[in-house]
């Protein structure tokens, strides 16, 4: 089985005038969920295009859409497998804002425990098994990282789950989750084009509404939220 792993984020990784920064997505178990996910949440948009005259060339996201249909987009996805990070970033040390490297690294550090603590949540839950999984493939929305920072995600990523990781601070080992798979792919992607990652956006949008207004994730069916620091 591929896992396929839609993201974005939502807010601005800023303390000094922002107190939340969100990692929300999508996470799909299979090529035959894949497909059924693409087919229902294409449907819903081209609903939504319909009702709201929007052009086909214009891209329903959280931002240039009426809550109304964000609201439609959200539901459409109830019953999919989702995964948010909050961080409360006036708990963040503030050697961390620093500098943009300690920022992304620490972002990147954020984004794989958002992603592990998920998977981690489905195995305890019995919806899949470790070993049942053959690859991963994220699919994350594309934004101004230098190259050598995306290829330093795309390294991690490989490490937290099928390599393992070394502290050397401590002196220790961490093993992958998934040790006996084949590959873990990382791909930024243009959200206009890649319809799943548009879905990954109005989820990071709900949760970052609802982490805002510091209201409760229970009623979140299939959404599995975890904080920082």
């Amino acid at each position: 089985m591929n896992i396929y792993i839609y993201s974005d984020e939502s807010g601005v990784f800023d303390k000094v005038h922002n107190n939340i920064f969100v990692y929300g997505g999508l996470i799909i178990l299979g090529q035959t969920a894949k497909e059924y996910w693409s087919r229902r949440y294409s449907a819903v948009e081209n609903n939504i295009r319909k009702r709201g005259n929007y052009p086909n060339n214009y891209e329903l996201k959280a931002t240039n859409v009426r809550n109304e249909y964000k609201r439609k987009l959200y539901h459409s996805l109830k019953n999919c497998y989702k995964f948010g990070l909050i961080i409360d970033q006036q708990r963040v040390l503030d050697r961390i804002f620093e500098s943009k490297k300690d920022k992304q690294r620490y972002l990147d550090y954020a984004y794989k425990i958002a992603v592990k603590k998920a998977l981690q949540d489905l195995i305890h839950l019995k919806i899949f098994n470790k070993s049942d999984v053959n690859n991963i493939f994220f699919y994350v929305d594309e934004h101004t990282t230098a190259t050598n920072g995306l290829y330093e995600l795309g390294e991690g990523l490989e490490q937290e789950f099928k390599n393992g990781t070394y502290n050397m601070t401590y002196d220790a080992f961490f093993p992958p989750l998934f040790p006996d798979m084949g590959h873990v792919k990382l791909k930024y992607c243009n959200s206009a084009a890649t319809l799943l990652v548009r879905a990954a956006d109005i989820v990071a949008n709900r949760i970052y509404y609802l982490a805002r207004k510091n209201l409760p994730f229970d009623k979140e069916k299939n959404l599995f939220i975890h904080r920082l620091p």
